[in-house]
């Protein structure tokens, strides 16, 4: 279960970022009209809301620094323009979180996961299920960032 779960996570991420092939950083950075983020913020929040749902609600510490969590944790917004370096490293993080995810969920340390309710309403109780609404959520992302690519 836990593979097919996040096969459903990598590859829309993989998909996302081959559509991306042949725009700048310029204009992966660009945020526009309309909206109060960019395409980069977008794939750095993907991997931030991943560790925050499945590590900090748990009470485990993120695998992404803190500064990287607080660049794009919900209810963040692009500060600066990112570079290169840092474009690589959410390309890298989109990959790397989820075989990190796999990893520690093998050795159980999401024991102690305690229950909440997301902003949309749903009731989350363990890890599998922020597991299954974790799709939901980058969906909305890749669905900002699929109107981004028109607009920039």
């Amino acid at each position: 279960m836990l593979d097919k779960q996040l096969d459903i996570m990598l590859q829309p991420r993989i998909k996302i970022l081959e559509t991306l092939q042949g725009f700048t950083v310029a204009q992966l950075n660009t945020i526009p009209a309309g909206f109060n983020n960019n395409i980069i913020w977008n794939l750095g929040h993907m991997v931030a809301a991943q560790q925050g749902v499945c590590y900090k609600r748990a009470g485990l510490n993120t695998w992404v620094d803190d500064a990287f969590f607080q660049r794009y944790k919900p209810e963040s917004k692009p500060e600066a323009p990112v570079d290169e370096e840092e474009f690589e490293n959410i390309k890298q993080l989109l990959v790397s979180s989820l075989d990190q995810l796999k990893k520690d969920y093998a050795d159980s340390v999401f024991t102690n996961y305690p229950a909440w309710t997301t902003r949309y309403g749903v009731k989350i109780a363990n890890i599998e299920d922020a597991l299954a609404f974790l799709p939901f959520h980058e969906g909305l992302h890749i669905g900002y960032i699929m109107a981004m690519r028109k607009l920039v």
